[in-house]
């Protein structure tokens, strides 16, 4: 009775790693993206507030973030019973207090924040990892360009 040969489990672990690396070039474009959009958004740094515009880019990706449209929401027509009364016809309103956020939220956002940072600097490097301890250099390149390109393409298709 012939035994099978065995297969090399430094050979399996190769593929399994070069396939790895091909999906995280895919993916990190994407990646970055979410998280550096998701980390405005923890101080909700994408919406306009008295006081703060935030830049367009900044809106657009919150926007593409949070409901997968590449667009700055349409501004709403101020209702009737919102614009000003005639001058004299009320006394002015006094300025609404701001409610100070807890402790833990704060420390939460904090946090969420940190991880944020961490998920970019992650990113960045495995992506660096990919592309200086590998033998196919042009083609983790071609991966990663097509990382960003197909879903700038499906914004554009959307």
């Amino acid at each position: 009775m012939s035994e099978r040969p065995r297969a090399n489990p430094a050979l399996r672990l190769a593929l399994i790693r070069q396939i790895h690396v091909y999906v995280s070039a895919l993916i990190a474009p994407s990646l970055l993206m979410f998280a550096m959009s998701g980390g405005l958004q923890i101080y909700r740094l994408h919406e306009s507030h008295p006081g703060y515009q935030p830049l367009p880019i900044v809106e657009k990706l919150g926007r593409l973030h949070k409901d997968s449209v590449f667009a700055m929401r349409p501004k709403r027509a101020e209702p009737e019973d919102a614009k000003p009364a005639k001058v004299g016809s009320e006394a002015p309103k006094a300025p609404a207090k701001k409610r100070e956020k807890p402790l833990g939220v704060k420390l939460m956002q904090a946090y969420f924040a940190m991880v944020s940072v961490g998920l970019v600097a992650s990113t960045v490097l495995g992506v660096w990892m990919g592309l200086m301890h590998n033998r196919r250099k042009r083609v983790v390149l071609a991966v990663l360009a097509a990382g960003v390109a197909i879903p700038v393409l499906l914004i554009f298709i959307s």
